[in-house]
């Protein structure tokens, strides 16, 4: 199968989701154009077989889908600008990321206004997940557009469901990291109880992921919990810190509570303070291992 066999695709963000992801669309017979603002990242992609534009707008002149996975909504606000300056026949934004409602709602309202279509597509999975093709699209927006491009998530995703109205699909999200926040923290709990209980850190990976007391949090972050090795990150502390302020402003606005999802804001405060702010959020488990009086190098 050649490269233009299913057609071309921009991604514009090649960090650890957006640069999986074009890795496995190209794997997959895409035509892939790729942007970051990162030198090193456009690199690494053009070596897996991306081809690199030297900046946003040539690229949304050349896919007439664009797939962004960015850090921040001042990214996103930039990353529109690029395309409605750049003037390209109308193009379908793919928004993968996770940003609090509002600024995602002014960026579709912005590439509307300029003839372009925008989705709400944020991904449930980590970094480690998005490089299997482990992930799960929450689309929503326009639901031809969304049914138009299952084949292009079904080759860098498991699974892609259409929740309705453009927004529906950061409302879904909100909701599973708030899970996800806990489970990690949770999953950290338990493994520190363990070692402090005298066991074994493989053994207790292994015999919880065989009970009850299981999740798929456990199973992705509770191996580098055992090694005590958190990194490379899936999910880095300093850029899951936005997610959660996201999470907390959205669960407030509603007036829903969130006591559970309360307790861990200390804990991964706690790592930042620490200076673990590029590893993986498994990196909880070496915060309470700390205040549990835990040293396993001394073991």
């Amino acid at each position: 199968m050649n490269a233009q066999t299913k057609g071309i695709v921009g991604v514009v963000g090649l960090g650890i989701m957006g640069g999986a992801i074009a890795r496995n669309l190209v794997a997959a017979g895409w035509r892939v154009v790729g942007f970051d603002t990162n030198a090193a990242r456009n690199s690494e992609a053009a070596a897996a077989g991306v081809e690199t534009a030297s900046n946003t707008g040539a690229l949304a002149r050349t896919a007439p889908v664009v797939l962004t996975s960015l850090p921040d909504a001042r990214a996103l606000g930039s990353v529109v600008e690029e395309i409605v300056a750049a003037r390209p026949e109308r193009r379908t934004v793919v928004e993968l990321s996770t940003f609090a409602l509002e600024d995602k709602i002014k960026a579709e309202r912005a590439l509307r206004e300029a003839g372009h279509a925008m989705l709400d597509c944020p991904l449930s999975g980590t970094g480690a997940q998005a490089k299997t093709k482990d992930l799960v699209v929450y689309a929503s927006g326009e639901s031809a557009a969304i049914a138009a491009l299952q084949p292009l998530f079904s080759d860098f995703a498991r699974e892609a469901h259409d929740l309705g109205a453009f927004g529906n699909g950061s409302r879904m999200k909100f909701v599973a990291n708030l899970l996800v926040a806990i489970h990690n923290v949770a999953s950290a709990e338990a493994m520190v109880l363990g070692i402090k209980a005298g066991l074994d850190p493989q053994q207790i990976f292994e015999l919880v992921k065989a009970g009850a007391g299981n999740s798929r949090v456990f199973e992705l972050r509770a191996p580098m919990m055992v090694e005590g090795r958190y990194e490379p990150a899936t999910m880095k502390i300093s850029t899951w810190q936005k997610d959660m302020a996201v999470i907390g402003q959205f669960a407030a606005k509603l007036g829903s509570p969130t006591p559970l999802f309360g307790a861990t804001k200390p804990v991964y405060a706690a790592a930042l303070a620490k200076g673990l702010g590029a590893q993986d959020t498994a990196a909880v488990c070496a915060v309470l291992e700390a205040e549990a009086g835990i040293d396993r190098a001394a073991r």
